[in-house]
């Protein structure tokens, strides 16, 4: 999995639009505009700064997939997300190595419906990959 690169670093934020003038208040800009995921029920917005990117999540409603998530960790860092060229290999890698798929590989509104899958691994958290 050495091929793995860091895409961004998932942000959970209750209140997007505050979150947005917080981090550009940092530097950080606006690189895609929010965009609606109806299959998690979140907005997105991307941001950049000095080649970081991160991704600024907000639940839409009570049964968004990360609605539980803001009521235990409220506004907070949640996810690293890594890009992959194989796919297929690298989340096969990742499974035999102790790290357990939570949904399936779904299309991404806010990534061009890139396919997505979030892992979490007992040691150190949730990750993303993305085909």
């Amino acid at each position: 999995m050495t091929n793995l690169k860091v895409h961004h670093i998932g942000y959970l934020v209750k209140k997007l639009e505050a979150a947005i003038r917080s981090f550009e208040n940092l530097g950080y800009q606006i690189t895609q505009e929010t965009v609606y995921d109806d299959i998690r029920k979140v907005n997105i917005c991307f941001l950049e700064k000095d080649g970081y990117m991160i991704e600024l999540v907000a639940p839409v409603s009570e049964d968004s997939v990360v609605a539980g998530l803001m009521k235990k960790y409220k506004n907070s860092p949640y996810h690293i997300c890594y890009e992959t060229e194989d796919f297929e290999r690298d989340f096969q890698e990742l499974t035999a190595n102790g790290f357990i798929a939570i949904d399936t590989p779904t299309p991404a509104p806010a990534l061009q419906n890139r396919d997505v899958v979030f892992l979490t691994n007992a040691s150190m958290g949730m990750i993303e990959l993305i085909r």
